[in-house]
């Protein structure tokens, strides 16, 4: 399987590195380093993260990252990152309809 990341997952995970590099340089470039081994896993093993609950379709996964949910969703033959988020937050209702397109 193919890994493609959405615009939006890019720039979040930019986001949060750029955060993270504030004040710790070093560990945000090790975090997105270690992000992009995690989302690798879903070549073998898409099915790996758990069913989105907000959104509750099996196609719609997310893997959870230290304090962070990667959210992909599982096609044919391929695997598409959507969003990164902080574990805490809900997913907005636009980025939902987005995801259920």
């Amino acid at each position: 399987m193919k890994i493609f990341w959405s615009p939006l997952a890019i720039d979040k995970t930019s986001e949060i590195a750029e955060y993270i590099a504030r004040d710790k340089p070093t560990v945000a470039q090790d975090w997105v380093d270690k992000i992009f081994q995690k989302v690798d896993i879903l070549k073998s093993s898409p099915d790996i993260g758990r069913v989105v609950p907000e959104i509750r379709r099996k196609d719609l996964r997310e893997l959870i990252f230290g304090n962070y949910r990667i959210i992909y969703r599982v096609e044919k033959e391929n695997i598409s990152i959507l969003t990164v988020r902080h574990g805490k937050q809900i997913l907005p209702a636009e980025e939902i309809e987005k995801m259920q397109a």
